[in-house]
């Protein structure tokens, strides 16, 4: 039987279109959320190297997070471009079982520096919960003659750009330290950026480069045998695993403290009850005395902040590391 819909009916009919959309949207979403989840294993991205400290707390955090759910979670190290690589994966993945670990150059640097980002940190990705945070040390090879900060500047000075320093990539926390350093003191060197600590810590235990800020975890060992000497920390005091090396502030560095940190993060179009499930499992995971102890093993302090305040966290990191970026006129491309 055919019908024949007069043009009133039609236009009445298609009028209606618009209002019925938010119902059905509304209803598949339900559908969606209300549905077994996971029903296969989460896929972790790891915008780094394996064997990078980052790798070490999604790996320390991951059987957590697969006991919580029922689900084997895949660490997929995606390393390249400081980070924004694996993250940019991860801010666009649609199904629903991939989240990620992230640093501070990728979520609250990247905007500031790269002009043609493929992503936005604030609007594509949801924070789950922070995972650890480290103050980094500033080391140089025992080639380089200075064992006190006031020794290394006046040796980079009497040498401009003849020092190279390593980091994970442009706007990354290590290489906005050295930065910031640099304009305060009036030093000038090459930076070099690398895909991940392991290869950079390597190149500057064979002399390749000379120094470095980066995080205490990446360059613990070395420093204790003696391969690489620690001139500063960037942490508030001293740092517990290296009592020796003074604080920045202690070398009339002021206002300079700065950390490395981690964290969570769900894309976007994850729902909610997802995102929310995880936050909750990866907070009462890094609560745990096996986990915590494995972490501040490598020197880490172990945070295992909530998403709000994670979230405040990164609104404050993003607004001071952007205003020193926008101040030195730094950009990536």
């Amino acid at each position: 039987m055919t019908t024949i819909l007069s043009r009133r009916g039609l236009l009445a009919s298609t009028a209606a279109l618009p209002l019925a959309a938010p119902a059905l949207h509304r209803a598949r979403a339900a559908t969606a959320t209300d549905a077994p989840w996971p029903d296969r294993p989460l896929r972790l991205i790891l915008p780094f190297p394996a064997g990078s400290t980052p790798d070490l707390v999604a790996r320390a955090i991951g059987p957590e997070l697969s006991a919580g759910l029922g689900q084997p979670v895949v660490v997929d190290n995606r390393p390249g471009a400081g980070g924004n690589i694996g993250t940019d994966m991860a801010a666009k993945a649609t199904d629903g079982h991939t989240i990620c670990l992230s640093i501070n150059g990728p979520i609250t640097t990247a905007p500031a520096l790269y002009r043609n980002l493929p992503y936005d940190p604030q609007r594509d990705l949801r924070p789950i919960a922070m995972a650890v945070r480290a103050p980094q040390l500033l080391v140089v090879t025992p080639g380089v003659p200075a064992r006190s900060l006031a020794e290394f500047f006046a040796y980079v000075r009497a040498n401009p750009g003849r020092l190279s320093f390593a980091s994970v990539g442009a706007g990354s926390g290590g290489h906005l330290a050295m930065v910031e350093l640099m304009a305060r003191e009036g030093l000038r060197m090459e930076h070099v950026p690398y895909r991940g600590f392991p290869q950079a810590v390597l190149d500057m235990v064979a002399g390749r480069i000379e120094t470095m800020v980066v995080t205490i975890g990446a360059v613990l060992p070395q420093v204790r045998d003696g391969q690489l000497i620690a001139l500063a920390c960037t942490g508030e005091h001293r740092a517990a695993e290296m009592p020796d090396v003074p604080a920045l502030a202690e070398a009339g560095i002021k206002d300079a403290t700065s950390y490395g940190w981690s964290g969570l993060f769900a894309p976007a179009s994850m729902p909610e009850p997802h995102r929310a499930r995880l936050e909750a499992l990866a907070v009462a995971g890094f609560r745990k005395p096996q986990v915590r102890q494995a972490l501040e093993n490598i020197g880490f302090e172990v945070m295992g902040l909530p998403s709000q305040d994670f979230a405040r966290f990164i609104a404050a990191e993003t607004e001071r590391w952007g205003s020193l970026i926008r101040k030195l006129d730094i950009q990536a491309d």
